[in-house]
């Protein structure tokens, strides 16, 4: 019923009546903790992903500088800036004199000039921005610096409102409606519906 197991078997020592059977799978007290890899936290900068342009802080620029991607411009540019459907991140080191056209714009550096976009600006703590602003939304972290004015775009597009044209009396009843005064909307001027015209 029992087996002695060669460890057991230590000068004549026979097995406790606690000791497992022999068929029995001996499973080890505490168990292994998995490893598993640190979680990932959120990408520190927009420059390091694959599919944005970079410009390092050693570069100047001066002149046009036009794109079809994401753009993150830490050097000196002095000219015109133009990513109608793009994000433009201007980068610490970043010093810029020129108007910006872009979708979203982040600063962290300096800027001299006019940014529009179509939906975002944000101006990060240690950015100095002196120009004015248009976009929809806009993000001022405390510290940043701006001088300029700034034109909120509504994103929403203005309603029209669609008027149905006025039924008359006689319209509705023919040719045997009685005589009246026939109610009407006039287009040059609001007036009252109870008033005959």
């Amino acid at each position: 019923m029992w087996k002695i197991r060669p460890e057991d078997n230590r000068a004549g020592s026979y097995p406790s009546p606690t000791a497992q059977p022999a068929s029995a799978p001996v499973v080890a007290a505490t168990t292994p903790a998995l490893a598993t890899p640190p979680k990932e936290g959120p990408k520190p900068a927009d420059a390091h992903r694959p599919d944005v342009a970079r410009i390092g802080k050693s570069v100047s620029i001066r002149g046009e500088l036009t794109g079809n991607e994401d753009l993150y411009l830490d050097g000196e540019m002095e000219g015109n800036i133009s990513l109608r459907d793009h994000k433009l991140v201007i980068g610490p080191n970043g010093k810029i004199k020129a108007n910006i056209t872009a979708r979203d714009v982040v600063v962290h550096g300096r800027v001299e000039g006019n940014i529009s976009t179509s939906e975002r600006v944000e101006l990060k703590r240690a950015s100095n921005l002196i120009g004015d602003l248009t976009t929809q939304r806009i993000v001022i972290e405390d510290g940043a610096f701006f001088k300029g004015a700034i034109d909120i775009k509504d994103s929403k597009a203005e309603r029209t409102e669609v008027r149905r044209p006025m039924i008359s009396a006689s319209m509705v009843g023919g040719s045997n409606a009685t005589a009246g005064p026939t109610l009407s909307a006039n287009a040059v001027g609001q007036g009252s519906f109870l008033e005959p015209k």
